[in-house]
């Protein structure tokens, strides 16, 4: 139903009463998607790793707000750190979309289109992650040069060093003849 057709052929004391209810609608409104902001931006997720040695917290936009290593994460390989750090991370921001589903059902939920919306948008910014491989970190995510990849090729030669003017040169970089017309 359109605002305009709401009021056609009502007199103006229910046309009044209409507007009334209309405008006290959409003030309702209003206030239940503040409360939607405002619950969405305190969500947060955490997970830690199965053995421990990481934890991570993101807050509603995915980011690390917390990055929590145990004494056992000093005795994992840098890369097998890094790996468990980032899918770690991973889980945790795929667990934001269950918890924005919820705050959005509980406060806009008969605004089905805009809750199917913003689902959308955080399942596809956070998906849930594949499980790690069986054989662990060790060779699963790779940040710059590792060690153990191939050899290195040995240096250039460095170039070879220009030679030096004579201090008489008059720098206009030309030594030969002028050919006068």
């Amino acid at each position: 139903m359109t605002t305009g057709s709401r009021f056609a052929g009502a007199g103006p004391e229910e046309t009044e009463r209409r507007v009334e209810q209309w405008a006290a609608e959409f003030a309702a409104k209003a206030d239940r998607y503040q409360q939607m902001q405002q619950q969405i931006s305190q969500v947060s997720a955490a997970e830690s790793s199965a053995d421990g040695a990481v934890r991570v917290t993101v807050d509603s936009a995915g980011i690390v707000t917390d990055l929590v290593l145990s004494d056992r994460a000093g005795s994992l390989r840098p890369q097998q750190l890094a790996a468990q750090i980032l899918e770690v991370m991973r889980r945790a921001q795929s667990r934001l979309t269950d918890r924005v589903q919820q705050v959005m059902q509980d406060t806009v939920g008969d605004d089905e289109a805009t809750v199917r919306a913003v689902v959308a948008s955080y399942e596809q910014r956070f998906p849930v992650p594949p499980p790690p491989s069986p054989a662990g970190y060790a060779d699963d995510l790779r940040i710059g040069d590792v060690e153990d990849d191939e050899p290195r090729r040995p240096p250039s030669p460095p170039a070879q060093p220009r030679p030096q003017r004579r201090p008489d040169d008059d720098d206009d970089g030309w030594d030969g003849p002028i050919l006068r017309p």
